[in-house]
């Protein structure tokens, strides 16, 4: 439906309401007036207390843990919208979850990422936003339009205001070379690869240094830190190969399980993280920095509902 000159309204889960929150207060609108609630026997209950007949929707819902309940009342919410006539409903996805399935590595593997992809476009989603999927192919998945921003450009104005010297980019496997290559490119530096074989998910085994960061200072960078195994381990060998100083940073911070103890024990100074997952005050330890996303999601919701060009803010 063309929605331009209509009406914008913004709506937010429980996922990442801080987010939800400020990208609104960017854009000078008022969060929508939404009640997601559980039932005793955690059924997921959702009210939508404005009318959004022939309304630009756009619902912000990071599918992060607790996953599979945050997925569910993204599907409840547009489903509201969907049978309330919402003119056109966008699920904004700063941290799209079941993305590390994206493909069969053995005989019998699911493909979580396509299947969500199928769920999310059935419940009625006409558009997604999202930002530094785990594969980009995964845009492939969608029937519908998809606007895939990157973290790349906001995590390297970080350190490039920083100047530090001797910097060598380091990437923690072979398959986020390309990211790597990017971030290097923001940052003039040369790079270097961590050759690692995973026996098991969650679990890996450090090989090799690919690259020279000897006496070097390096930054790590992936995707999104979940148990952290990789990104401590990869940060340990590389003090053990004479780097100096070791940075880290990623978009996604999951940070499960063992995470923040390994950080805070890990050859890590500093990891710089975006608020894509909202990492709560107890979440954050003297090495953890948080760099906001709300400015170019703002600036994404408002070209989106204007149908203007997107694709700037893809290099941001």
């Amino acid at each position: 439906m063309n929605t331009i000159g209509g009406e914008i309204k913004i709506f937010s889960g429980n996922a990442n309401a801080h987010l939800a929150q400020a990208i609104t207060e960017r854009l000078g609108i008022s969060l929508g007036r939404a009640e997601v609630t559980t039932f005793s026997d955690g059924e997921i209950s959702v009210n939508i207390d404005e009318t959004v007949r022939g309304v630009d929707v756009f619902i912000i819902q990071p599918t992060c843990p607790p996953v599979n309940e945050n997925l569910m009342e993204m599907l409840i919410m547009m489903d509201a919208f969907k049978r309330a006539s919402a003119g056109r409903i966008t699920a904004v996805l700063p941290y799209y979850g079941y993305a590390r399935q994206d493909r069969k590595a053995k005989a019998r593997d699911p493909i979580t990422a396509k299947l969500v992809a199928d769920i999310l476009t059935a419940a009625g989603a006409d558009r997604v936003l999202t930002m530094d999927l785990h594969a980009s192919q995964i845009q492939g998945y969608f029937d519908i339009p998809v606007d895939h921003l990157l973290g790349v450009p906001i995590l390297a104005k970080y350190f490039k205001e920083k100047n530090i010297a001797d910097l060598t980019i380091v990437s923690p496997d072979i398959g986020s070379v390309t990211r790597t290559r990017n971030f290097s490119n923001h940052l003039n530096a040369p790079i270097a690869i961590v050759d690692k074989r995973r026996p098991q998910a969650n679990v890996s085994e450090i090989m090799n240094i690919i690259g020279d960061i000897e006496g070097r200072n390096v930054i790590l960078i992936d995707d999104l830190i979940d148990t952290a195994g990789t990104i401590t381990q990869a940060a340990n060998m590389l003090k053990e190969f004479g780097a100096k100083d070791v940075y880290a940073c990623c978009t996604h911070p999951i940070l499960s399980g063992p995470a923040l103890e390994r950080i805070q024990n890990s050859a890590i100074k500093e990891l710089i993280v975006t608020d894509t997952v909202h990492l709560p005050e107890e979440k954050r330890n003297g090495k953890i920095k948080v760099i906001s996303v709300a400015p170019v999601f703002s600036e994404a919701i408002l070209r989106i509902h204007k149908n203007i060009s997107v694709s700037k803010l893809f290099e941001w």
